[in-house]
């Protein structure tokens, strides 16, 4: 695909984010993501008519075959709405487990599970954060699947399953292999079916007060004596580690670009408010030196992280997400971070208004938060990337 090529897709995306998605944006702040589910499927059909659907697969798959780069472009156009990676059907963690089966599915489970969610006729979920063991060490898990016969037993507590809510199947991390020699072989994925028997959605987790409803949720489950066939063994047995950091790699260039997507529309809301809003007769909120100097500093960090992401995801492509571990925690504190500092200036910069929830900016305040949470803290990411630079420097 040629740099203009590129270039027209993402010009496409941004006409397609600006035309059809933001407008639904008041009464899903208001009123929820039930409230424009309808309506929001009647703009899915439209990406598809329209050519836009789930871009990053090969166009053997019904996508664009985007490289992750290319589609690092995307995810930032998608990401100026809440609303715009589901239109497109590229939003986690549904792009995350299509990719895993893709790469790892059977014949059968290709059929039963990535079909359908390819098309988008259900959505699905990813179980591994427990509540008793901490999420930033991915190996300490007490979920459980034994074999019994030709089935996994699974029974565990898992939480902050994101859109567990009406999703159709959950990818779980359960461990069944506990005697391994190494802790990194102990676990692995197995595709569960929500309404199997014995798995229990306890309920929606409260986020900064607001609970959720379906695809925008994080849940609670339980399994108890969940029982499913062998045969939804996600890869290889033991392998559930190796195959969540895979995952993970890809997975945090598209959330670091959607972020920048989220500062991109921060930032413009606040230079046209602060451009609009009049503190005197006869001056705006623009001409004051500190607001001045919020807008500066938040174009020279947006830019900045963009370059940043954009080569990571080069390298990724190159060498793997393997050749890439310090760059992939670079950008993910990183970046987290400058969304923080550029949606509590915007909010500054609104008053009472950014408080509201008549502009995105306190729904991505409260849920965005927990960007320098998921998917490693930014401590982890930190002493991570620490210690490999310092590799470097360990026989000199």
């Amino acid at each position: 695909m040629t740099e203009l090529n590129k270039t027209d897709i993402a010009a496409k995306v941004r006409k397609f984010v600006a035309d059809e998605l933001i407008p639904l944006e008041q009464e899903f702040l208001l009123n929820g993501f039930l409230s424009v589910s309808e309506t929001l499927e009647e703009k899915r059909q439209l990406a598809k008519k329209e050519g836009l659907w789930t871009p990053y697969l090969p166009k053997s798959d019904g996508g664009l075959g985007l490289s992750l780069t290319q589609f690092a472009v995307v995810s930032e156009e998608l990401g100026r709405t809440p609303l715009g990676h589901y239109a497109l059907n590229c939003q986690a963690p549904d792009i995350g487990n299509i990719e895993l089966i893709s790469l790892h599915g059977t014949g059968d489970q290709k059929h039963a599970f990535l079909e359908p969610l390819i098309k988008g006729e259900i959505r699905s979920c990813f179980a591994m954060t427990e509540p008793e063991n901490p999420g930033s060490n991915p190996v300490l898990l007490d979920t459980s699947a034994h074999r019994d016969g030709k089935d996994y037993v699974i029974t565990g507590h898992k939480w902050f399953t994101s859109s567990a809510d009406g999703a159709s199947f959950a990818v779980i991390m359960a461990i069944t292999n506990p005697e391994a020699d190494s802790k990194y072989h102990r676990a692995s994925m197995v595709l569960v079916p929500m309404n199997t028997q014995g798995l229990e959605i306890v309920g929606n987790i409260p986020v900064m007060g607001d609970t959720g409803e379906d695809y925008a949720s994080h849940s609670e489950l339980r399994f108890t004596d969940c029982r499913v066939p062998d045969e939804n063994l996600l890869g290889p047995e033991g392998e559930g580690f190796r195959l969540a950091q895979e995952r993970l790699g890809p997975g945090r260039i598209h959330h670091c670009m959607r972020w920048i997507g989220i500062c991109e529309r921060a930032f413009d809301l606040m230079c046209r408010h602060a451009s609009r809003r009049r503190i005197t007769s006869d001056s705006l909120l623009a001409d004051q030196a500190i607001v001045k100097a919020w807008i500066a500093e938040s174009r020279a960090e947006i830019n900045s992280a963009r370059l940043m992401v954009l080569d990571a995801a080069g390298k990724v492509e190159r060498r793997g997400t393997a050749g890439a571990r310090v760059e992939i925690s670079l950008i993910k504190f990183y970046v987290a971070n400058i969304l923080q500092k550029v949606l509590d200036r915007a909010i500054q910069t609104h008053g009472a208004l950014g408080m509201t929830d008549y502009t995105p900016l306190a729904y991505w305040y409260r849920h965005e938060r927990a960007a320098r949470i998921y998917d490693g803290p930014d401590e982890v990411h930190k002493l991570s990337a620490a210690k490999q630079i310092l590799k470097k420097y360990s026989s000199k």
